[in-house]
Protein backbone atom coordinates (compact mmCIF):
# COMPACT_ATOMS: atom_id res chain seq x y z
CA UNK A 1 0.00 0.00 0.00
CA UNK A 2 1.26 3.45 -0.92
CA UNK A 3 2.29 5.72 1.93
CA UNK A 4 -0.04 8.70 2.22
CA UNK A 5 1.22 12.04 3.50
CA UNK A 6 -1.72 13.37 5.53
CA UNK A 7 -0.30 16.90 5.48
CA UNK A 8 -0.73 17.02 1.70
CA UNK A 9 -4.49 16.65 2.21
CA UNK A 10 -4.98 19.52 4.67
CA UNK A 11 -5.82 22.85 3.06
CA UNK A 12 -4.78 26.12 4.65
CA UNK A 13 -7.07 29.11 4.21
CA UNK A 14 -5.53 32.46 5.13
CA UNK A 15 -7.54 35.16 6.91
CA UNK A 16 -10.38 32.85 8.00
CA UNK A 17 -12.49 33.30 10.07
CA UNK A 18 -10.87 36.73 10.47
CA UNK A 19 -7.80 38.56 9.17
CA UNK A 20 -4.53 37.21 10.52
CA UNK A 21 -5.86 33.69 11.22
CA UNK A 22 -4.63 30.77 9.10
CA UNK A 23 -7.40 28.13 9.07
CA UNK A 24 -6.40 24.47 8.77
CA UNK A 25 -9.24 22.85 6.82
CA UNK A 26 -9.77 19.08 7.13
CA UNK A 27 -12.61 18.99 4.56
CA UNK A 28 -10.05 18.22 1.86
CA UNK A 29 -8.73 15.31 3.96
CA UNK A 30 -12.11 13.72 4.68
CA UNK A 31 -13.15 14.13 1.02
CA UNK A 32 -10.36 11.80 -0.12
CA UNK A 33 -11.20 8.24 1.03
CA UNK A 34 -7.66 6.86 0.92
CA UNK A 35 -6.18 9.69 2.98
CA UNK A 36 -9.14 9.73 5.39
CA UNK A 37 -8.89 5.97 5.96
CA UNK A 38 -5.14 6.29 6.56
CA UNK A 39 -5.69 9.12 9.05
CA UNK A 40 -8.34 7.20 11.00
CA UNK A 41 -6.21 4.05 11.09
CA UNK A 42 -3.11 5.96 12.22
CA UNK A 43 -5.00 7.72 15.01
CA UNK A 44 -6.54 4.42 16.12
CA UNK A 45 -3.09 2.80 16.13
CA UNK A 46 -1.68 5.69 18.17
CA UNK A 47 -4.29 5.49 20.92
CA UNK A 48 -4.90 1.72 20.96
CA UNK A 49 -2.10 1.15 23.54
CA UNK A 50 -4.01 3.42 25.95
CA UNK A 51 -6.89 0.87 25.88
CA UNK A 52 -9.74 3.41 25.93
CA UNK A 53 -13.28 2.29 26.71
CA UNK A 54 -14.69 5.57 25.40
CA UNK A 55 -13.57 8.16 22.89
CA UNK A 56 -14.57 11.74 23.78
CA UNK A 57 -15.01 13.82 20.61
CA UNK A 58 -14.89 17.60 20.97
CA UNK A 59 -17.50 19.75 19.20
CA UNK A 60 -17.69 19.89 16.24
CA UNK A 61 -14.95 18.63 13.95
CA UNK A 62 -13.73 16.37 16.75
CA UNK A 63 -16.95 14.37 16.26
CA UNK A 64 -15.86 13.65 12.68
CA UNK A 65 -12.51 12.37 13.94
CA UNK A 66 -13.70 10.51 17.05
CA UNK A 67 -16.58 8.55 15.51
CA UNK A 68 -14.64 6.37 13.06
CA UNK A 69 -11.77 5.93 15.53
CA UNK A 70 -14.22 4.70 18.18
CA UNK A 71 -15.76 2.23 15.71
CA UNK A 72 -12.29 1.07 14.61
CA UNK A 73 -11.30 0.41 18.25
CA UNK A 74 -14.63 -1.05 19.37
CA UNK A 75 -15.00 1.77 21.91
CA UNK A 76 -17.97 3.90 22.83
CA UNK A 77 -18.09 7.58 22.02
CA UNK A 78 -19.26 10.61 23.95
CA UNK A 79 -19.76 14.14 22.76
CA UNK A 80 -18.09 17.11 24.43
CA UNK A 81 -20.38 19.89 23.21
CA UNK A 82 -20.45 23.64 23.27
CA UNK A 83 -22.67 25.13 25.97
CA UNK A 84 -26.41 24.68 25.48
CA UNK A 85 -26.31 21.90 22.86
CA UNK A 86 -26.96 18.78 24.96
CA UNK A 87 -30.31 17.64 26.39
CA UNK A 88 -30.79 16.50 29.96
CA UNK A 89 -28.58 17.11 32.96
CA UNK A 90 -25.09 18.32 32.01
CA UNK A 91 -21.80 19.27 33.61
CA UNK A 92 -19.82 22.27 32.33
CA UNK A 93 -16.20 23.37 32.25
CA UNK A 94 -14.87 26.75 31.13
CA UNK A 95 -11.77 27.32 29.05
CA UNK A 96 -9.92 30.42 27.95
CA UNK A 97 -10.09 32.03 24.54
CA UNK A 98 -7.95 34.80 23.13
CA UNK A 99 -10.55 37.29 24.39
CA UNK A 100 -12.67 35.84 27.20
CA UNK A 101 -13.88 32.34 27.95
CA UNK A 102 -16.24 29.70 26.60
CA UNK A 103 -17.67 26.49 28.01
CA UNK A 104 -18.04 22.87 26.99
CA UNK A 105 -20.31 20.29 28.55
CA UNK A 106 -21.07 16.59 28.71
CA UNK A 107 -24.19 14.77 29.78
CA UNK A 108 -24.09 13.88 33.46
CA UNK A 109 -24.48 10.14 32.74
CA UNK A 110 -22.03 9.97 29.81
CA UNK A 111 -19.19 8.39 31.78
CA UNK A 112 -19.16 5.57 34.27
CA UNK A 113 -16.60 5.76 37.10
CA UNK A 114 -13.37 4.05 36.12
CA UNK A 115 -13.94 4.20 32.36
CA UNK A 116 -10.79 4.86 30.36
CA UNK A 117 -11.34 7.88 28.09
CA UNK A 118 -9.26 9.16 25.17
CA UNK A 119 -10.04 12.72 24.06
CA UNK A 120 -10.00 13.38 20.31
CA UNK A 121 -10.25 16.56 18.30
CA UNK A 122 -9.29 17.68 14.84
CA UNK A 123 -6.74 20.24 16.02
CA UNK A 124 -4.72 21.14 19.10
CA UNK A 125 -4.03 24.87 19.40
CA UNK A 126 -3.68 26.25 22.94
CA UNK A 127 -4.84 23.08 24.73
CA UNK A 128 -7.70 24.82 26.55
CA UNK A 129 -10.55 22.83 25.06
CA UNK A 130 -8.78 19.52 25.59
CA UNK A 131 -8.08 20.34 29.24
CA UNK A 132 -11.72 21.43 29.78
CA UNK A 133 -12.85 18.08 28.35
CA UNK A 134 -10.39 16.26 30.63
CA UNK A 135 -11.75 18.15 33.64
CA UNK A 136 -15.30 16.99 32.83
CA UNK A 137 -14.22 13.38 32.33
CA UNK A 138 -12.41 13.39 35.67
CA UNK A 139 -15.32 15.05 37.50
CA UNK A 140 -17.43 12.05 36.56
CA UNK A 141 -14.88 9.46 37.65
CA UNK A 142 -13.43 8.75 34.22
CA UNK A 143 -9.71 8.16 33.71
CA UNK A 144 -8.18 10.28 30.94
CA UNK A 145 -5.71 7.95 29.24
CA UNK A 146 -4.60 10.40 26.57
CA UNK A 147 -5.56 12.90 23.90
CA UNK A 148 -5.01 12.91 20.16
CA UNK A 149 -5.74 15.04 17.13
CA UNK A 150 -5.10 15.20 13.43
CA UNK A 151 -3.29 18.54 13.54
CA UNK A 152 -1.10 20.20 16.15
CA UNK A 153 -0.23 23.89 15.91
CA UNK A 154 3.08 23.41 17.74
CA UNK A 155 3.91 27.12 17.62
CA UNK A 156 1.06 27.76 20.09
CA UNK A 157 2.63 25.32 22.61
CA UNK A 158 -0.70 23.73 23.62
CA UNK A 159 0.96 20.38 24.24
CA UNK A 160 2.77 21.91 27.25
CA UNK A 161 -0.59 22.52 28.97
CA UNK A 162 -1.71 18.89 28.67
CA UNK A 163 -1.33 16.53 31.63
CA UNK A 164 -1.86 13.34 29.65
CA UNK A 165 -0.14 11.44 26.84
CA UNK A 166 -0.69 13.15 23.48
CA UNK A 167 -0.51 11.97 19.86
CA UNK A 168 -0.89 13.85 16.60
CA UNK A 169 -0.56 13.00 12.92
CA UNK A 170 0.56 16.38 11.58
CA UNK A 171 2.41 19.23 13.25
CA UNK A 172 2.92 22.79 12.04
CA UNK A 173 5.80 24.74 13.59
CA UNK A 174 4.90 28.14 12.13
CA UNK A 175 1.72 30.05 11.38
Amino acid sequence: MMSIDIKNHIRQIPDFPKPGINFFDISTLIAYPGAWRAAVERLADAIKPWAPDVIAGIDARGFIVASPVAVHLGAGMLMVRKKGKLPGQVSRAAYGLEYGTDEVEIQADAIKPGQRVAILDDLLATGGTTMAAAKLVRQHGGVVVGAACLIELAFLNGRAKLDMPFATLVSYDTE
